[in-house]
């Protein structure tokens, strides 16, 4: 089987990357004669616009044959305003040609061509073109390989001399430290070697040539073919898309490499079947029944793909765009245009150009689009008309910003109306400039299981998020989780979306936020006598200059400008130097805002106001979602990530001031002891003990508990044990000669209360867990009647409390069995809400004990002046007092 490689040509503008092309493709056999873009005749410029302007603007493909390998290679536009064209073709190169011309050396544009390369880790062959223009080539050829070297990379080595010259061979082996050990060892490099060093991006061969001539040309497609690395992906099905097109009849094609395995036309990808299979060479192409790895393939029947996604085993590594819009311009259309059906349309466009960015204004429906500059104006208006036959306009543009953040942060996200729950934690760092957004996990499992987490960072990647500014996206960002939490029944999928975006912005509000602007780096050619004219027009847009270049009668100037400030600067160059000077711009990346307020007033975002990123959270209260402003969310979350900006303070405010960080420690120890086998005394000293923690908690919190209700000081708990029984003694006859009378005490007759928390009860008892487990209703009616017999020897009112958490569909209603009350909160009140609520009211009046083992609960009530009584401690007394019952029986 042939070997199959990929190959892209980059190039800046007029470098000779279309003429290059040519030259291969003749020089393989694949046509029979060179076309030239002049004569507007060459094979791979097909659009019309392409032939007219001279220039490339949509990525195609051709098909070359030599030797023993197939080459497919892709040409892509060189022009600025379709870098990102270009750059989507670079995610399935296995080789890239960089192609600089001799006249003008390392560019801007080269030096983002040679970066974006990098970032992709694509393999790398520079061929120096139009030799011929220079007068003393091997002079000049030592100067550009010395410009290659200090503006690019120092692994520049020129391949011209090949093997047989010494200088060569050490040039080879300095490109790594084990092969030059070897190499001063006396082992010299061979083909294999350097192939390996290429493939890994420590050498760059360079060639020098003319394409036009054909000088140069045979000896890098040599070069490609015996150099460029080939494909071992295995035998399982994996692809990246890089382009969606649609053909002369409308059908949609997904253009795609082949990573590993085959893949047959009737296979199945995700829902949907492969329909046919085609190869292009130019306008023309070839259906096959298969495609092999390595092969570069356009694919109908798929109608959800997009550019940059992997398929089969590839799935989920899909790559991030480093170039982006710098402009946005809003869509005049002709008056007699539905703006909706117009926006459905340019939908279409966008996923053949996914930079397009079309947003459709539900107000004043507006169409904006994102663009890289005029000449993709230009492009779009012509596709429109040609697509659907519309006469459209654009308005003025406008620059397209970004934010990000100075310091790390964290953002907390709560998501719990009815019936649902979901509270994501996320930490916001800033990156380094050009990285764009990231995200990653922190986050331990025991909290937060690993198929939430993955939801997250799903629902983290789907959208861009945008800063709190002037609604601008964010950028150079990593965004990880750190936290959260589930409901292991409440908890849906799209809680966590809502809870994730929630956090985003929340950080975001949080954090002090930077105002990006796009940076251009620029290089002006201009007569030795227009320099000082062109140094002060710099200054005056807030650039940045280099000391002037002299070359000839020419100066050249370098340096960096805002875009907002650059304008229509080239016709103004062009002006002032009656047409001998000129400008070329690449972007550089984005830095900070120049005139930020400015900006911000003409913006007038309002973040509190964009009910489509809501920075503010939702929180159940009284059964129903209660929205929580962003500034009050970090004091009601339900979770403490641990994660405490540099100087701040330990959380205390969680749950109305509770020291979360003590509470923890308590609570795990607490769990501890329960698994273990304790005596009776170790486990009532222990309490003894957890009792005071808990008061020194909210103690240090909130200052003194002091209870709202003070009774006498004859209370049964400041009695002896004996007089305790001796008053519960006379409190059991008072009882029965009321009974007797058939006199009922009304509720206002009762000193003391008692709150039950049901569920909490159940589970803390061994018999009742078991019995819950099976069967729940029967375990609830048997604390009833336990109740219901503890009722009748007490002097307290008993109120017994479940929450509709876990009786579906249930409805608040109060029911009494005897004395004792029961009562059933309201859908999705929880027991710990009424409890709260009852234990604030009643301690008013009366003496309030609340029995629970919630520790959260337990410290809570504390503020309302209620006595604690854990679980443990309640079942000790509920058996202390049937002992009772019984002695009074038996007498």
């Amino acid at each position: 089987m042939k070997k199959q490689v990929t190959i892209g040509i980059l190039a800046h503008v007029d470098a000779g990357k279309t003429t290059l092309s040519e030259g291969l493709l003749y020089l393989s056999g694949a046509i029979r004669s060179m076309g030239r873009v002049d004569h507007k005749d060459t094979f791979l410029d097909t659009y019309e616009l392409e032939r007219s302007r001279g220039i490339t603007i949509f990525s195609k493909q051709a098909i070359l044959e030599n030797g023993d390998t197939t080459i497919t290679l892709l040409d892509t536009p060189g022009h600025a305003d379709f870098s990102p064209e270009m750059e989507r073709s670079l995610q399935v190169l296995d080789m890239a040609v960089l192609l600089v011309s001799a006249a003008d050396g390392v560019t801007s544009q080269t030096k983002l061509l040679f970066r974006l390369l990098d970032h992709y880790k694509v393999p790398t062959v520079l061929f120096v073109n139009k030799m011929d223009q220079l007068s003393d080539a091997h002079e000049s050829r030592t100067k550009l390989l010395t410009e290659l070297k200090d503006n690019l990379h120092q692994h520049m080595v020129d391949f011209g001399n090949g093997f047989d010259d010494d200088d060569f061979l050490e040039e080879l082996a300095v490109c790594d430290d084990d092969v030059l050990a070897a190499f001063l060892e006396g082992q010299l490099p061979d083909k294999a070697k350097a192939k390996e060093l290429i493939a890994a991006r420590k050498c760059f061969p360079v060639l020098f040539g003319s394409a036009l001539k054909m000088e140069g040309v045979k000896e890098l497609l040599e070069l490609i073919s015996v150099y460029a690395p080939s494909l071992c992906g295995g035998d399982a099905f994996g692809a990246r898309v890089f382009k969606i097109s649609r053909d002369s009849n409308g059908a949609r094609l997904t253009h795609m490499k082949i990573i590993s395995g085959k893949l047959k036309v009737r296979d199945q990808i995700g829902d949907e079947k492969i329909d046919q299979i085609r190869l292009y060479s130019g306008e023309k192409f070839t259906a096959i029944q298969e495609a092999e790895e390595g092969m570069i393939c356009a694919v109908l029947g798929l109608s959800g793909t997009r550019a940059g996604e992997g398929l089969g085993i590839c799935k989920g590594e899909d790559n991030s765009e480093v170039l982006a819009p710098i402009l946005s311009s809003t869509l005049i259309l002709p008056e007699e245009a539905d703006p909706v059906k117009v926006y459905k349309e340019l939908k279409l466009l966008e996923e053949e150009e996914p930079m397009l960015l079309v947003h459709h204004h539900e107000k004043t429906g507006d169409l904006e689009v994102q663009i890289m500059g005029e000449v993709q104006k230009e492009i779009l208006k012509h596709l429109i008309k040609s697509r659907f036959d519309l006469d459209v306009k654009f308005g003025p543009g406008h620059i397209v910003y970004k934010e990000t953040i100075v310091a790390p942060v964290e953002g907390v996200g709560h998501y719990e109306p009815l019936r649902h729950y979901a509270e994501v934690h996320l930490l916001l760092e800033p990156l380094e400039p050009g990285s764009g957004v990231q995200f990653a996990t922190d986050c331990s499992t025991d909290s937060l299981s690993l198929n939430w987490q993955r939801l997250i960072l799903t629902h983290l990647q789907e959208k861009k998020h945008l800063g709190v500014l002037t609604g601008a996206e964010i950028t150079d960002i990593r965004i990880t989780l750190i936290a959260g939490r589930a409901h292991e029944k409440h908890t849906e999928g799209g809680d966590f979306r809502q809870a994730t975006y929630r956090a985003v912005r929340q950080g975001l509000m949080m954090a002090d936020s930077v105002l990006l602007e796009p940076m251009l780096d620029y290089r002006i050619e201009v007569p030795q006598d227009q320099v000082g004219r062109v140094l002060t027009d710099m200054q005056r847009m807030n650039g940045t200059v280099s000391v002037p270049d002299l070359k000839g009668n020419t100066s050249i100037i370098t340096g960096t400008v805002p875009a907002a400030c650059l304008g229509d600067y080239a016709a103004e160059i062009a002006s002032f130097t009656k047409g001998e000077g000129r400008i070329f711009t690449t972007l550089s990346g984005y830095g900070p805002c120049h005139n930020t307020e400015e900006v911000l007033e003409a913006t007038g975002y309002q973040p509190e106001l964009d009910v489509q990123n809501s920075p503010d959270s939702v929180f159940c209260s009284h059964g129903a979602g209660t929205v929580i402003p962003w500034n009050e969310v970090r004091s009601h979350m339900h979770v403490d990530s641990g994660w405490r900006a540099e100087g701040e303070a330990p959380v205390t405010d969680l749950s109305d001031g509770i020291d979360m960080e003590a509470l923890r420690k308590l609570q795990t120890r607490v769990r501890n002891e329960k698994a273990e086998e304790r005596s009776f005394a170790e486990i009532e000293r222990d309490l003894r003990a957890t009792e005071g923690e808990l008061k020194a908690i909210f103690e240090r919190t909130y200052g003194a508990v002091k209870p709202r209700y003070v009774e006498s000081p004859t209370t049964i708990d400041s009695l002896t044990p004996e007089e305790k029984e001796a008053k519960r003694d006379r409190d059991l006859e008072e009882q029965k000669r009321q009974k007797h009378e058939n006199t009922k005490p009304a509720v206002e007759e009762y000193k003391e209360y008692l709150l039950v928390d049901g569920y909490n009860i159940i589970y803390a008892s061994k018999e009742l867990s078991n019995l819950a487990a099976t069967d729940l209703k029967a375990a609830r009616d048997a604390l009833v009647d336990i109740l219901h017999n503890f009722q009748g020897f007490r002097r307290e009112k008993v109120l017994l409390v479940f929450d509709a958490y876990r009786v579906p569909g249930g409805k608040e209603h109060v029911e009494e069995k005897g004395e004792l009350v029961i009562i059933y909160t309201k859908e999705a009140e929880t027991a710990d809400q009424y409890i709260e609520k009852a234990a604030h009211e009643i301690s008013k009046k009366y003496r309030v004990t609340v029995a629970t083992s919630d520790a959260i609960e337990q410290v809570i009530v504390m503020g309302s002046g209620a006595i604690r009584l854990s679980a443990r401690d309640f079942w000790l007394e509920v058996e202390r007092t049937g002992d009772l019952i019984r002695e009074k029986l038996s007498e």
